[in-house]
């Protein structure tokens, strides 16, 4: 079942190629989508929050040179792959107006659909570099062909800059693999032998092969330049599923094969990853405060919130041999991986916002050039405003539960680090209030009078994901139970 729902998406795409009503291509999309959600959902009901790896499927592929197609389900994989179902679902009911190239524009978010899912999934680094860069080209093409202005620049830039990171990985994965005995592309078996524990020179080289590789997708600060154009030239459902889902992959990769794979190497330079979280984190805030264009800021929120997640995952790896930092570790670490689900709701939910405002109302992000929408989109505002208070961090929505485990983790590792990061938190919460009294407070703008507030299609794209701010900001202990098993796991394996 679990290949069924990785691949019904492109099913879906390739039989949607085959019309030419614009009506039953959407129609193909949304129900190919929701098809691959639904087989998620059955997985999800079967899910032994006990167990580890599980619902996995094997297969010889390339036997002479020990790849195989091996998908698995795990506490870490199954909330990402969740997320990446209902984002992608929602972007393509959002898209239901795109008329430019209808047929292209839906294949292309099936195939991304696909692809994303491939990567959670994967036990096989050839299986997982495939889909890895599969991602690059249906992102590349919703950038360069539906985006703004400066689209082709901010596509170029987005697939140079994750192509350079793919060669880094790729002599990562190579070097593991003329170094396991026997030599093989399989995932769990290399972390079980770990083949480059006694070369420690080596053991580096594929370290950082992985980092750069990550780090450009988190993006982390220094890496994050091409994240701001790639955001503001792309439409709409591109900016979300980026921001969803897309950074993710970076992460996961992080705690999935940096982590475990790499504990030694990971642990002596912690500090300094940490200390580059921390210049996302601060960073991220103080650039997002300066912007004055609505979909940047996001953007740059978007650097600030994934310097948690690596606060959380450095924390986790300074841990490394010490017994008595197991329990903080699995704290951050569950805080961090609880953010990534976190960030792709919220900050999902806050570009689609972008875009109804957009993309079919003013025409413009000028932040200073709105004031006074509250009293003219009512319902537009209260979606916006519990989204953005979930991201600032406001106790009892997603972001808080996320933010309070990464730091209560981290405090027990290196604390003096940590309190530096809260700085972060205050400045991030006075940009989000800020903007909020600017656009939506004030008395109404007369330019705007004559707006309409959200309509039935936005409201299903974006309900969902506001009552998930809400509810598993008041009672995250379901994905926390599905997260905790899976971290618990990886950080006794580096005691």
């Amino acid at each position: 079942m679990l290949s069924l729902m990785v691949f019904l998406p492109l099913a879906g795409g390739i039989l949607l190629l085959f019309f030419r009503n614009p009506r039953a291509i959407r129609g193909i999309a949304l129900g190919a989508s929701l098809l691959s959600l639904y087989v998620a959902i059955v997985l999800l009901g079967r899910f032994n929050l006990r167990g580890g790896m599980q619902m996995v499927e094997s297969a010889p592929w390339i036997p002479s040179v020990g790849i195989s197609y091996a998908v698995g389900l795990d506490g870490l994989s199954l909330p990402l792959v969740l997320l990446t179902q209902v984002l992608s679902a929602v972007s393509i009911v959002y898209s239901w107006r795109v008329e430019l190239r209808l047929k292209e524009y839906m294949f292309l978010l099936l195939l991304l659909q696909t692809a994303m899912l491939g990567v959670f999934v994967a036990l096989d680094f050839f299986l997982f570099y495939i889909f890895w860069e599969v991602t690059l080209v249906p992102m590349y093409f919703l950038i360069g062909i539906w985006g703004g202005p400066r689209r082709e620049y901010a596509a170029i830039k987005f697939f140079l800059f994750t192509l350079v990171g793919s060669l880094a990985m790729l002599v990562g994965i190579l070097l593991l693999y003329f170094n396991a005995q026997p030599r093989t592309f399989d995932v769990l078996s290399l972390i079980q032998q770990q083949p480059l524990a006694k070369d420690l020179r080596l053991a580096t080289i594929a370290f950082w092969g992985f980092f750069l590789s990550f780090a450009i997708k988190v993006p982390m600060w220094p890496f994050h330049t091409w994240l701001p154009d790639a955001h503001v030239e792309a439409p709409t459902a591109g900016s979300v599923i980026l921001a969803g889902i897309l950074l993710k992959l970076g992460t996961y990769g992080f705690v999935r094969f940096s982590l475990p794979l790499f504990p030694q190497v990971f642990q002596q330079y912690a500090y300094l990853i940490a200390v580059l979280a921390l210049l996302g984190i601060i960073y991220g805030a103080l650039v997002s405060m300066a912007q004055m264009d609505l979909k940047k800021l996001v953007a740059y929120s978007s650097v600030n919130h994934m310097g948690y997640v690596m606060l959380g995952v450095a924390a986790a790896a300074a841990a490394y041999g010490q017994p008595a930092k197991a329990q903080p570790a699995t704290t951050a670490l569950n805080g961090a991986v609880f953010e990534m689900v976190a960030h792709g709701v919220i900050t999902g939910s806050l570009f689609m916002i972008v875009g109804v405002i957009y993309d079919y109302r003013a025409h413009t992000r000028g932040v200073n050039e709105f004031g006074g929408l509250g009293a003219i989109l009512p319902v537009y505002t209260g979606i916006t405003t519990i989204a953005m208070l979930a991201s600032l961090g406001l106790p009892g929505l997603m972001g808080f539960v996320a933010e309070f485990l990464i730091f209560l983790g981290a405090f027990g590792v290196f604390p003096a680090l940590a309190a530096t990061g809260l700085v972060g938190i205050i400045i991030t919460a006075a940009m989000f209030l800020w903007t909020i009294q600017r656009i939506f407070l004030g008395p109404p703008n007369p330019r705007w009078k004559g707006l309409l507030d959200v309509d039935t299609r936005e409201l299903v794209a974006l309900v969902p994901l506001v009552a998930a701010m809400v509810i598993f900001g008041l009672y995250p202990r379901p994905l926390l139970e599905i997260i905790d098993t899976a971290m618990t796991a990886v950080v006794a394996a580096l005691r």
